[in-house]
């Protein structure tokens, strides 16, 4: 069952071309949050310091809490993820493994042969810059 979360439009009305009033309705339905983001899209090119871009920020940001409800984005498998880091910064298996504790057995780990360990984690995190909860995550390993 979906939570059901209060977030809300902001709808301006314009009177004589300024942002005076604004109604606030939550984000329920579908139907909502398009027409969120078609507003987003309208006011993307709002100038800084004005009233548009103050509206565009909150409404962004409410859009965002909605999606990370309603359209939640999983961790990538922590050995995908060390691959495309050093796919994403051209490195090497063997450059990385230069660069951390030789106990760990970077190869193996790649092969989905051993588990990444405590220490390879941290070192990995330091090194890549990878979010420690992407490198905590179980992962199969092969057979």
């Amino acid at each position: 069952m979906k939570h059901l979360v209060f977030l809300y439009i902001i709808i301006p009305h314009l009177i004589s071309g300024i942002v005076n009033i604004m109604d606030i309705k939550p984000i329920k339905t579908e139907q909502d949050y398009q027409k969120a983001l078609v507003e987003i899209e309208r006011l993307f090119e709002a100038e800084l310091n004005t009233p548009e871009q103050d509206y565009l920020e909150v409404l962004v940001t409410l859009v965002e809490a909605y999606e990370k409800v309603n359209y939640p984005i999983d961790y990538p498998d922590p050995i995908e993820a060390i691959l495309y880091y050093l796919d994403s910064r051209g490195l090497s298996v063997e450059a990385l493994q230069e660069e951390i504790d030789s106990t760990i057995n970077l190869t193996a780990i790649l092969n989905r042969q051993a588990i990444l360990s405590l220490d390879a984690i941290r070192q990995l995190h330091t090194h890549l810059g990878i979010p420690a909860e992407v490198l905590i995550q179980s992962y199969p390993l092969a057979v």
